[in-house]
């Protein structure tokens, strides 16, 4: 796709989400009267999950941000390809994507009680809350009243955010979304939890650019012990590495490791690159408290952004 195709195709879909999320008022009631026990069905699904896989709260978290990049936050990610057309769960910027059995598990047992009744998108977005909860995350009050939208097209995926961003880049994909430099900075702290493969930052560590072969911004001896996970032949399909010493605990740590030039994505250490970031991620570094305030709302505005039309029977279907 050309840079001005997706231009155009960018400002459509802005267009499309801000229509409907003035259309769509989001409530913290929404399911009072018609399904009080939702989270709490959602919230046990996950706990179950995790107990078994500890790194399904990382993968529930990734694919809530992709799933609301797109289209906003209407569950497109869940949908699964048909026909001739590419979902967006089989593109490759979500190759790595999984953890969706956990979302369908959800959606049955929800359906169970009330059935019609709750969205696909609802259903994500309590799970990714959840997910940063188990990690032992803040806790926040997710807005309801999603809809599931009916399009998930792979060609669209090339609008997510690339590890490849600078900060000039990265702001420009958040605001083009309504969000904020602070929103940008506390959203890239979801980074603490998960695992990076190889694919993700080989440019940072072979051929960087015409005078250095590693990225000068990285440290040294990281960068060596990177090249030794990541060689630049002959390596494991699924190499890589966790982001953090502690990549199922939801703290600042990746803030620390942004400042200690140790961060394994250039968008990442891109951070460093203005006054304002900068200073927001000392700030996060220095005050898990603060970062889990900021993550907080800044998570509660961008999962308003929704553009869904139905309420999915089968979030892996349109109706």
């Amino acid at each position: 796709m050309s840079s001005s195709s997706a231009l155009i195709l960018f400002s459509s879909l802005l267009i499309f989400s801000l229509i409907y999320s003035q259309g769509n008022a989001l409530s913290s009631n929404y399911y009072e009267n018609t399904c009080p026990q939702v989270e709490d069905i959602v919230t046990q699904v996950v706990t179950e999950a995790t107990k078994k896989d500890k790194t399904v709260p990382a993968a529930l978290l990734r694919m809530h941000f992709h799933d609301c990049f797109i289209r906003g936050c209407d569950a497109s990610i869940l949908l699964s390809s048909k026909g001739k057309n590419t979902a967006e769960k089989d593109a490759p910027p979500n190759g790595s994507l999984h953890g969706f059995y956990v979302i369908d598990g959800a959606k049955r047992a929800v359906e169970a009680i009330c059935p019609g009744v709750v969205s696909c998108a609802d259903i994500l977005a309590f799970a990714a809350r959840d997910a940063v909860v188990l990690s032992g995350g803040p806790y926040w009050n997710v807005p309801k009243g999603r809809k599931d939208g009916r399009i998930s097209r792979a060609s669209e995926t090339t609008l997510l955010p690339k590890p490849t961003f600078n900060i000039s880049q990265l702001q420009q994909s958040f605001h083009q979304r309504g969000l904020s430099l602070d929103d940008l900075v506390a959203l890239l702290g979801a980074h603490t939890l998960g695992f990076t493969h190889c694919s993700s930052f080989m440019n940072r560590i072979y051929n960087f650019n015409a005078t250095h072969d590693i990225d000068p911004t990285l440290r040294p001896s990281f960068a060596a012990s990177l090249k030794g996970i990541c060689p630049l032949k002959n390596r494991a399909k699924n190499a890589g590495i966790s982001n953090d010493p502690s990549p199922t605990t939801f703290d600042n740590t990746h803030y620390r490791l942004i400042l200690q030039k140790k961060s394994l994505l250039f968008s990442d250490h891109s951070l460093l690159t203005t006054p304002k970031t900068k200073g927001l991620v000392y700030k996060f570094a220095t005050s898990k408290s603060a970062f889990h305030k900021a993550f907080s709302n800044s998570m509660i505005k961008m999962s308003s952004l929704t553009g869904g039309q139905e309420v999915r029977k089968d979030c892996r279907v349109v109706n």
